[in-house]
């Protein structure tokens, strides 16, 4: 499962175009929703995508790694949270936003992967030793 680049691998990959999906569709959302559910909706889901980065440069150390996964599955699902507000606002379909919604469990489920079996994304990494 480990891979040589955190941009490699599948919940990354997952999350990264959710969360283009995510900002081309909140361009079309009111103006006035700019520093409202625009604007969370995109920093919630490019969050994701941060969490795993840090997760995997972090994945020798296995609390670590299962923390920041937890964070991203966090941030996964205040991103769905937001869609269910852009729904109930009618800023997006129910097609858009079941579409979105499916993908935002995916994410969901391969990061609840990744906290479960923390040593499947570890590789070849050796913990490294700190000096004092």
């Amino acid at each position: 499962m480990a891979t040589d680049d955190f941009r490699n691998m599948t919940a990354y990959k997952k999350a990264f175009a959710l969360a283009m999906r995510n900002f081309e569709l909140t361009k079309e959302f009111p103006k006035e929703e700019k520093f409202g559910i625009t604007d969370q909706m995109r920093r919630s889901s490019r969050s994701v995508c941060a969490c795993v980065g840090e997760a995997y440069r972090k994945r020798q150390y296995e609390k670590y790694f299962v923390s920041k996964a937890i964070d991203a599955d966090g941030e996964n699902t205040e991103t769905r949270v937001w869609l269910d507000f852009a729904k109930a606002c009618n800023y997006i379909d129910e097609q858009t936003w079941s579409t979105l919604e499916q993908q935002g469990a995916e994410v969901g489920r391969l990061l609840n992967h990744m906290i479960n079996n923390p040593e499947k994304y570890r590789g070849n990494v050796a913990k490294r030793k700190v000096r004092r």
